[in-house]
């Protein structure tokens, strides 16, 4: 059973890898195509449907009745998304960074973090009207990238590949994205529990990596292929739609318990937010020393989550 568990996970991650090239390969073809900017399709299609992982996980359990786990899920993914994703993929190599999301995208980062911090401290949970307050904030970040998109469009490129070629793509590989992350979190659930790991621990961390897994390999596959813009876009993006969308949505299905132990967590996404923001305020480039640090950063978290 348990090497039918491995060979399970073996085979999420050869999902997950050939599925996040595709999908890199269709969005950005499209993109070039229709003049728009990279970093808009990062900061849109690329992190919406690598998020869809987290928003799976966290409506449903929310519809079951089982909130917490949505803001455990997503906090998590955040946290790693930022220190291990942004991490990896800037010492593989270097990613650099448009001005707009250092003064704008980046900051209203920080913002939504501190404030699902703050909704959580007043009564200990994420209500209806909290949830309204954050799909408000979630249109009006829609809003914007329909402006930066208007605004920024690019001479259209000539790509040999036919739109719909590119579009098959874009749609096979977000599919086989997300039941990679499905077979792979599932195996690696099965496996931590063959060898009596905890549920909190497996929830923190195996299921929080898991859903993240998109959003890393769709990272490196796009700085590796030169699309700098998808990759920082991608987690700046998919954190945003994280809080924004995913538990907006949860709580207005059910209020969601912010239990008090999530405290530190969002405190740590927040605070993962500013150091992105730091490490890029100079030269508008993530290279690999911050990388490193981000690396430091998650292992540390580790500990304290052990």
């Amino acid at each position: 059973m348990i090497f039918l568990q491995i060979l399970l996970l073996v085979l999420g991650f050869a999902m997950l890898i050939k599925g996040a090239d595709w999908f890199v390969e269709g969005t950005s073809g499209i993109a070039r195509k229709m003049g728009i900017p990279q970093l808009v399709v990062g900061l849109t299609i690329v992190a919406m449907g690598t998020s869809a992982p987290e928003a799976a996980v966290s409506i449903t359990a929310a519809l079951k009745g089982t909130a917490n786990i949505a803001v455990g899920n997503v906090v998590g993914s955040n946290i790693l998304n930022i220190f291990i994703i942004l991490g990896v993929t800037s010492v593989i190599t270097t990613v650099a960074i448009q001005k707009s999301t250092l003064k704008i995208e980046i900051p209203y980062m920080i913002f939504v973090s501190i404030l699902l911090v703050v909704m959580g401290m007043n009564d200990n949970s994420i209500s209806r009207i909290e949830g309204i307050i954050l799909w408000v904030l979630f249109i009006i970040y829609l809003v914007y990238l329909f402006i930066l998109a208007k605004n920024g469009k690019e001479e259209n490129e000539k790509v040999e590949t036919s739109t719909v070629k590119l579009i098959i793509s874009a749609l096979i590989g977000g599919v086989v994205v997300v039941i990679g992350s499905n077979v792979t979190v599932d195996s690696a659930t099965e496996i931590a529990k063959t060898f009596h790991i905890s549920d909190r621990f497996i929830g923190l961390t195996i299921v929080a990596l898991g859903t993240s897994l998109p959003e890393l390999v769709t990272s490196v596959t796009a700085a590796r292929k030169g699309n700098a813009d998808i990759a920082i876009g991608n987690i700046v993006g998919s954190n945003m739609f994280n809080v924004l969308f995913v538990l907006g949505t949860s709580a207005l299905i059910i209020p969601i318990e912010y239990k008090s132990s999530f405290l530190i967590d969002g405190i740590i996404a927040a605070t993962a937010g500013v150091i992105l923001w730091i490490a890029v305020f100079r030269k508008l480039e993530l290279r690999r020393f911050w990388g490193i640090v981000m690396l430091i950063c998650y292992a540390g978290y580790f500990i304290y989550l052990l």
